[in-house]
């Protein structure tokens, strides 16, 4: 049910393998030897202590100190039957059966004057192998203290010893070198040797109960599965799971699905990792010179292998009709070309003609790319030369510039998406463009400080140039400048990675910090500090995850892209902002990542918009068109519209609750509801005031126009015309309504909002009143300190009208 992991001092139990339930700590050294017992775990760590643990109480049964000049435990075992009982090897060669239970040593062996270095139980009871540091093998009875059979290896320590137990009497030992020996026990003889199993010591092996499989691991970051089916009882590989031995160098997705990671690490291979599932996984291999030569050598003795790839570019186009894979290798003139589809080295060696006889050693390949289409490769060499060639044939197809594309040695090269440019950029600072198919130089940008590598998002056009002064610029490859320029890492820029879109741009430095750049706004919008420093990211192109491979980690770590599925903030972070240090990603969630999310979503208020943003702009209402724009054609309108025949009443009533007639629906009242009505008109209803007249009355002496205006706004175009008749002395008005409404137009426009709604209700009003506006002097000296305002508004309008329509048709016509 469990599974037990040690690191340092403390040891974890965990469930389903990722979640953990018990900790045990108390060690003061660092643990080297777990041993499950039941329902108790055995731990020992260096300083020579022993801790018999409860599994589920996570309290110390039993602690066994020993003298480390007498007895240093270096193994341990429970043998089969034994109930209660430990047996204990060491450094001196001793051996030592305890009962953990009394807390007693039942019996001490001699030994044989050798460091045991691991115990293994026999498929026969009372019989353990004992394996020591010379080499040899001890199959011993410890119930009689009888040494059985004795073998030996020359291969050094045996690490690991598996027994099988299908019905073959076969024994398989470990060795540091990656060698495995099988014994024939019947026998006594050596079976089979099988050699370079793991490229470092085989750490563990075991024998799958009843089947012919033996699992084996080493610190090459390996797991391999062996099936014994041959005629010769030597194992082959069944099935395997690997990552690299050395930390990696170099990352980038393969393809544009986004689950495939090209990974060349320090161990000389490229592999290909999944971000599905880890079955998917394949290795391309290693490097090599000449396959068939290292193939007979074997991987020890490997003179043929090729040094580490440090860049290298991949294009899916034609990768099943030929190589798809250009690398170049570190201190190395010759660049390889790889097939993933066959998950081998390809068929070319790639280097300029004149280094074909002879290889010299200060020459090297520096950078590498592959066109959108895979079939041409370009490379850039320590000595500036820029060549190109044929990924189908192999061959030369020309070089930039009379002798060479640069003075010193090349940075950085990139291929545009139409094969129209080629793009180097060299060691004593400049950026070239030069034409794809005639090799003329086109352009030459001169940086301030030399590039330390470039990269090309080839959709937009967009060109990223990490200095080595630890800035960033970015360059438009239409118009050949620089655009945006960054500062903020304060260490040497590792790698860089473009959002899909082109929008982000993503870098990692020495200083253990990843930083998003905003490219239209020119911010940095996001910074976090890891533990040790990224040596190269790369973002997916369905922009979900951003991969990651870092300094003495074996691993590639995928970061989720948040702003995908959830609110983010894309503000830019102040100039004294702190990057918190961020954990690695793990196959465990983090407790404490939870709550802090929670705290950034509180962070994030929505933004609401104020009603008018400065007082010295013009705000319009957010009225529609149909409100306010048709209020001096409404008679028109109103001919057009008119029926031509009177409305029939309905038969039957009908099921759904009356409504009141306008722009918000409301319910009729029951009063309205009733058939019978009086035929005596009531004159003192229609003298009735409507509240729009009452609120602007209020208005005169308060001096607030707010509740009027707002009664307009609700009203349709008809109700408003009808409001604004009403406001004339023979509408049941009078002149000092008039100049309220006049007054709150006035308010309108020294606010300047609702601006068009002012237009529209004062256009309206002038036509319906103007007679009476022309007899009343105190509306004539309102309305001319209106027309003044208007005017004064109007002017200042077109002239930014007149300035933005400029602007406008310059750049439509203009040639950039």
């Amino acid at each position: 049910m469990l599974v037990f992991a040690s690191y340092e001092n403390v040891f974890h139990a965990l469930a389903r393998n990722k979640e953990v339930v018990h900790t045990y700590e108390g060690h003061k050294g660092r643990i080297h030897l777990l041993l499950p017992f039941g329902d108790h775990v055995i731990s020992v760590d260096t300083a020579n202590v022993l801790i018999v643990w409860d599994v589920q109480s996570e309290e110390e049964y039993l602690r066994l100190d020993f003298d480390k000049a007498v007895f240093a435990v270096s193994a341990i075992l429970h043998p089969s039957t034994y109930l209660n009982k430990i047996l204990l090897g060491s450094e001196q060669g001793s051996l030592q059966l305890w009962n953990i239970r009394s807390n007693k040593l039942l019996y001490s062996f001699a030994g044989w004057g050798l460091g045991v270095t691991t115990l293994q139980q026999a498929p026969a009871v009372d019989v353990v192998a004992v394996g020591l540091v010379s080499g040899h093998i001890i199959v011993h009875n410890i119930k009689f203290d009888e040494t059985l059979m004795k073998f030996q290896q020359d291969w050094g320590p045996i690490t690991a010893i598996s027994f099988r137990t299908d019905g073959h009497p076969v024994m398989a030992a470990g060795s540091p070198v990656g060698h495995i020996a099988l014994w024939d026990l019947e026998e006594k003889k050596i079976i089979s040797q099988m050699r370079n199993a793991h490229s470092t010591a085989v750490a563990g092996m075991s024998f799958v109960p009843g089947e012919p499989l033996l699992i084996t691991n080493g610190a090459d970051n390996a797991i391999r599965v062996w099936i014994f089916d041959g005629p010769g009882g030597t194992g082959r590989l069944l099935r395997s799971r690997m990552g690299h031995s050395a930390p990696p160098t170099k990352i980038r997705y393969h393809g544009q699905n986004g689950e495939q990671i090209l990974s060349a690490g320090q161990d000389g291979t490229l592999q290909s990792f999944s971000t599905v599932h880890e079955r998917f996984n394949k290795s391309l291999g290693r490097g090599s010179i000449n396959k068939k030569k290292s193939k007979r050598k074997g991987l020890k003795n490997d003179t043929m292998a090729l040094p580490p790839i440090t860049a290298f570019a991949s294009e899916i186009a034609h990768q099943n009709d030929w190589d798809g894979i250009i690398a170049c290798h570190q201190g190395y003139i010759t660049c390889t070309t790889w097939n993933y589809q066959r998950c081998s080295m390809g068929a070319h060696k790639l280097m300029p003609e004149e280094f074909s006889n002879y290889k010299p050693l200060d020459i090297y390949a520096t950078a590498v790319d592959i066109t959108t289409c895979g079939n041409f490769a370009v490379i850039g060499m320590s000595t500036g030369q820029v060549d190109v060639y044929n990924m189908q044939s192999g061959l030369h197809r020309g070089c930039y510039g009379k002798e060479r594309a640069h003075e010193g040695a090349v940075r950085g090269v990139a291929v545009d998406g139409l094969n129209q440019l080629t793009i180097t950029a060299g060691k004593e600072g400049l950026v070239k463009f030069w034409k794809f198919k005639t090799k003329d130089l086109v352009h030459s940008t001169d940086l301030s400080s030399p590039p330390s590598g470039i990269l090309l998002h080839r959709d937009s056009g967009i060109l990223g140039i990490a200095s080595d002064d630890f800035s960033i610029s970015i360059l438009d490859i239409e118009t050949r400048k620089i655009v945006r320029r960054f500062s903020g890492h304060h260490g040497q820029i590792n790698d860089m990675t473009f959002s899909p879109d082109g929008r982000w741009l993503i870098t990692s430095s020495m200083d253990c910090t990843i930083k998003t750049w905003d490219l239209p706004s020119g911010c940095l919008i996001d910074c976090f500090l890891v533990d040790s420093a990224a040596v190269s990211i790369t973002m997916s192109p369905t922009g979900d995850f951003l991969a990651s491979a870092h300094v003495d980690e074996l691993g590639i770590y995928l970061w989720s892209n948040r702003s995908l599925y959830s609110l983010v903030s894309l503000r830019p972070l102040p100039a004294d902002y702190e990057p918190a240090t961020v954990m690695l990603p793990g196959t465990r969630p983090v407790q404490d990542e939870e709550a802090g999310d929670e705290e950034t979503f509180d962070k994030m208020i929505e933004y609401d918009s104020p009603e008018q943003l400065g007082e010295q702009l013009v705000t319009l209402s957010l009225l529609p068109e149909s409100r306010w724009k048709n209020l001096l054609n409404l008679d028109i309108i109103k001919k057009k519209n008119k029926p031509k025949e009177p409305p029939k009443v309905p038969k039957s009533a009908p099921f759904f609750i009356p409504t009141i007639p306008g722009l918000i629906p409301r319910y009729a009242t029951p009063e309205q509801e009733n058939d019978i009505q009086s035929k005596v008109v009531n004159l003192g209803v229609l003298a009735q005031k409507s509240d729009f007249c009452i609120h602007l009355e209020e208005a005169l002496s308060t001096n607030e126009y707010t509740a009027p205006l707002n009664l307009l706004k609700d009203l349709g175009p008809s109700n408003i015309e009808v409001e604004l008749r009403g406001l004339a002395p023979e509408g049941g008005g009078s002149v000092e309504v008039m100049l309220s409404f006049l007054r709150m137009i006035g308010m309108m426009l020294t606010k300047k909002y609702n601006f068009e709604l002012a237009q529209a209700y004062l256009a309206l009003f002038l036509k319906l009143h103007l007679k009476i506006l022309s007899s009343e002097p105190k509306l004539l000296e309102e309305i001319s300190r209106l027309s003044t305002q208007l005017e004064e508004t109007w002017i200042h309008l077109r002239t930014l009208f007149n300035q933005s329509l400029c602007v406008l048709k310059y750049v439509k016509s203009a040639l950039l």
